[in-house]
């Protein structure tokens, strides 16, 4: 079952490889220098990870829209406080987990949420089509909010269980057996 692939796994992307972490930290180096062409290339590294990982807190896309903008507002305005610790990912989405949790409590005092839109897609940076786009989609929909962060988090930004734990403040236990136990319930769901 091909789409399935699609979320068992981590994607391979420019910022999973760890030999690329030197280079993203090299571009917030610069970022903190003022150099916005090395903020255009770190935004070109990561940006999927990083909108995929505000969709599933957010599950608007106008609003990931907006945090992954913001997120790139906050790198550049605070990239002289980033400590080189050999996983910049870690840093970022920690800006971008910040910003999409900011948003839905500020969302929920003023009594608005976010919109349903059909439009939204954890699936639009993979390579597959329309129908399994959707029925993966559709899949992912059905999980918790801890499931489907845990599940893109791994699957979309490649990060390490270890690393997602650490991001989401849960215990590795957990975050090991809710992935484990997320995948069988996708993988359920996709075989219906």
């Amino acid at each position: 079952m091909l789409y399935f692939a699609i979320i068992s796994s981590p994607k391979e992307n420019e910022h999973t490889k760890t030999e690329k972490s030197p280079l993203l930290e090299s571009y917030i180096a610069r970022t903190a220098e003022g150099d916005t062409e090395a903020l255009a290339s770190l935004y070109e590294q990561t940006k999927g990870a990083v909108y995929g990982f505000a969709l599933s807190v957010l599950k608007n896309t106008h609003d990931a829209e907006d945090v992954l903008q913001d997120t790139y507002i906050r790198i550049y305005n605070y990239a002289h406080t980033y400590k080189p610790s050999g996983n910049p990912m870690a840093w970022m989405l920690e800006i971008t987990k910040n910003l999409s949790y900011m948003l839905l409590r500020k969302k929920s005092r003023e009594g608005t949420s976010p919109d349903d839109e059909s439009e939204r897609s954890f699936t639009d940076d993979f390579s597959y089509s329309t129908d399994e786009q959707l029925s993966v989609t559709e899949a992912m929909l059905k999980l918790s909010d801890d499931e489907r962060q845990i599940i893109t988090l791994h699957a979309v930004t490649g990060l390490k269980h270890r690393e997602i734990a650490r991001l989401l403040g849960m215990p590795l236990a957990t975050v090991l057996s809710k992935y484990n136990r997320s995948i069988k319930k996708l993988q359920k769901i996709l075989e219906e």
